[in-house]
């Protein structure tokens, strides 16, 4: 983590390049702040991680984006929580730990009495009536040495790197659902003996649980996300039955294929009864869904303070079913091929806590795919593009699906244990501008080359980023600049069997000698394996096609991409919400990690908002949901709200507005609306329901 000192402020930024600026008044340095690691003590927070930089001053101010923010007493009880509400929050004298949440996470130590408040959805301000000293940390949520352990290659060495992935968790606590809980997990590598580092064993918690699992890769890598939210041991012995078993009690599970289902079922059933129970814990919230916990006759302070294998126990026995429909669908879904080569993929996986099930897919019928008449209109004089096989995966449960196995899928993202291992070569530049680089290879595609170097620059001084525009390219200079550090290539061309068509030829990824390309879009016909090959060279992830591509609407696609890149989204839910806008949406696919980020937003995760209609009244009905793969159990404030309650991710909620509630709403949010079923942005969407 970066931390400088500017004309404005404070600014912040880490190892991926996600960046925090804090505005302050009259900034002194002032070595003797008073100390947040103390004040974190006081608090109860000796599970939470506290950041290593900080710094101290004197301001009579500090202003924020537009986060959500608690201030929360050294002195009592008291936890002052400032929403999305306009009013001004007072805070009386006292000592107070203040906690901004964001991409990056800050925590405001300071003494005195303070008025916090959102100026016009744009800021959050913290006012002091004087100066004061104040010390402020920044909380990266990436980088840190996790540790190696080496483990046989054999079940019985799988099993025990699984019981040692848990160290990534912080707490045994109902608060290891919060994403700040959850660290990066050691990885995996194959040797003669087992060893782990005396940092991974210090990290450790016991839970008293333990998984029995057959001495088979597929029960191991299917039971692995459960294995590692409870901190269960596992064991493998020949001829058991899967089980878990706490002190005193256990629970079986029937053999695959049902033990993913009901593994990834109780996964999900004792993860989101502890985001419920866990408001009644320091860092609880006034969380919507806790609501459920009389229905489960749960009680939350008592359960809360209940180790982890007796919160298990009560969780098994509660009427989960009745409240389950109203509580969020699973964000993500990895389906695995269970095999060594695939071991050391599972600790980045496994960060995000998805569900893991065995890859099961079907040959896609012919008319399950749109007819291919539309020639005509295809990417300009296209010659001929690579023949790809395509499966229809049989998916389960989950909001966002991805594919580690053989076959080319469609409907998820297609990954490689390349794309997670790559990931590091890209956390070493904290202060660099933000490099995209947009090629332009075909002139009369003009238009979208333009629209998308437009979307580009739209945000590019607010994120640092740093705008290169390329034409007409050679074989040579294409292969160059994909060996340049670029953290986005925009490609804008053909792609034809011998490669990425260029001015004097063809490159194909297989001739260079590594992808330096953190993320790519090759926004040409039949550029799957193009895109496959630059992340086994290098690349995270990127978007591909698996045909030929209608002009016109590879311009669509390509536009739209591009401002969801800018606007945090991942890039498989970028590409999902792009090719929605077409008809030929099937064409796209991401190659590599779709979970993968490149810019960040203003909350953790972009919103997804619907307005339906115009009422007899003058109203609207706004549907809003935070949707994505990542952070599993972080919540967020709808700004639409008049209270201070919070949502899970996830959960979706429904508001009537009038016509200036929703005018302020479109003005809050750069994010794409659903209108009339199309995706559109909130100046269309303005005009259309407010002129």
């Amino acid at each position: 983590m970066q931390i400088e000192t500017t004309e404005d402020g404070l600014h912040a930024v880490d190892a991926a390049k996600t960046s925090l600026s804090v505005t302050t008044d009259g900034w002194v340095p002032d070595a003797d702040g008073p100390s947040l690691g103390c004040g974190l003590d006081v608090l109860g927070f000796e599970d939470a991680r506290i950041p290593e930089t900080v710094v101290s001053g004197r301001t009579r101010s500090l202003s924020f984006p537009p986060y959500h923010a608690t201030v929360r007493s050294l002195d009592g009880d008291d936890t002052y929580v400032v929403g999305s509400q306009p009013d001004d929050v007072p805070i009386p004298d006292g000592r107070y730990v203040l906690t901004v949440d964001g991409a990056i996470r800050a925590l405001v130590r300071f003494d005195g009495a303070a008025t916090v408040s959102q100026v016009d959805y744009e800021r959050l301000v913290v006012e002091f009536p004087e100066p004061t000293a104040v010390t402020v940390g920044f909380d990266a949520r990436v980088g840190g040495d996790t540790g190696t352990v080496t483990v046989p290659r054999t079940p019985e060495g799988v099993a025990r790197a699984l019981s040692v992935l848990p160290a990534g968790y912080r707490t045994t606590t109902p608060d290891r659902t919060f994403p700040a809980m959850r660290g990066p997990q050691p990885t995996v590598a194959f040797g003669d003996e087992v060893s782990v580092p005396r940092s991974v064993r210090d990290r450790l918690h016991s839970t008293d649980l333990e998984l029995r699992l057959p001495p088979e890769l597929r029960y191991l890598f299917t039971g692995a996300p459960l294995a590692s939210y409870l901190g269960a041991t596992v064991s493998v012995e020949r001829g058991t039955t899967p089980t878990l078993v706490a002190p005193g009690t256990s629970h079986e599970f029937p053999e695959l294929p049902l033990f993913q289902r009901e593994a990834s079922a109780l996964l999900r059933r004792v993860f989101l009864c502890d985001c419920l129970v866990r408001s009644a814990g320091p860092h609880g919230e006034d969380l919507d869904e806790a609501e459920h916990l009389d229905a489960l006759s749960i009680d939350a302070e008592t359960t809360y303070e209940s180790p982890f294998a007796e919160r298990v126990e009560r969780y098994l026995d509660a009427p989960f079913e009745d409240v389950s429909d109203r509580l969020p669908d699973w964000h993500l879904s990895m389906y695995v091929e269970p095999s060594y080569s695939h071991v050391g993929t599972l600790p980045y996986l496994l960060e995000e806590v998805p569900f893991v099930f065995l890859p099961d897919a079907d040959e896609l019928a012919d008319n399950e795919w749109l007819d291919r008449s539309l020639s005509a209109f295809y990417r300009g004089t296209a010659g001929d593009v690579a023949s790809i096989d395509l499966v229809r995966p049989n998916l389960g449960p989950g909001r966002v699906h991805g594919w580690l196995a053989d076959g080319v899928p469609i409907d998820v993202f297609k990954t490689l244990p390349e794309a997670y291992e790559n990931r590091a070569a890209y956390l070493d530049a904290a202060g660099e501008p933000i490099s995209i680089v947009a090629i332009l290879n075909d002139g009369a595609m003009r238009e979208e080359y333009d629209d998308a170097a437009a979307r580009y620059r739209e945000r590019a001084a607010e994120l640092n980023i740093d705008i290169d525009i390329r034409e007409d390219l050679t074989v040579d200079e294409l292969a160059r600049t994909f060996e340049e550090r670029h953290d986005l290539l925009h490609y804008i061309g053909h792609c034809e069997t011998d490669g990425l068509r260029c001015a004097d030829g063809y490159l194909s990824a297989r001739s260079i000698e590594e992808s330096n390309v953190q993320t790519f879009f090759l926004n040409a016909c039949g550029s799957y394996y193009e895109g496959e090959e630059l992340v086994r060279k290098g690349s995270v992830a990127g978007g591909v096609t698996f045909n030929e591509v209608l002009d016109s609407q590879a311009a669509t696609v390509g536009t739209t991409f591009a401002r969801l890149m800018t606007l945090g989204y991942c890039i498989e839910r970028a590409l999902d919400a792009a090719r929605r806008r077409i008809m030929t949406g099937k064409d796209y696919a991401v190659v590599g990690d779709g979970t993968h980020v490149l810019t960040q937003t203003d909350t953790l995760v972009p919103p997804n908002a619907e307005i339906v209609g115009e009422g007899d009244d003058d109203e609207f009905t706004v549907t809003y949901r935070v949707d994505g793969p990542r952070f599993p159990g972080a919540t967020h404030h709808c700004h639409l709200r008049r209270d201070d309650g919070y949502s899970l991710l996830r959960t979706t909620e429904e508001y009537i507005v009038g016509r200036q509630q929703l005018r302020e709403f479109l003005s809050y949010s750069e994010n794409p609306i659903v209108y009339d079923g199309d995706l559109r942005w909130r100046d269309e969407v303005a005009e259309r329901l407010l002129d």
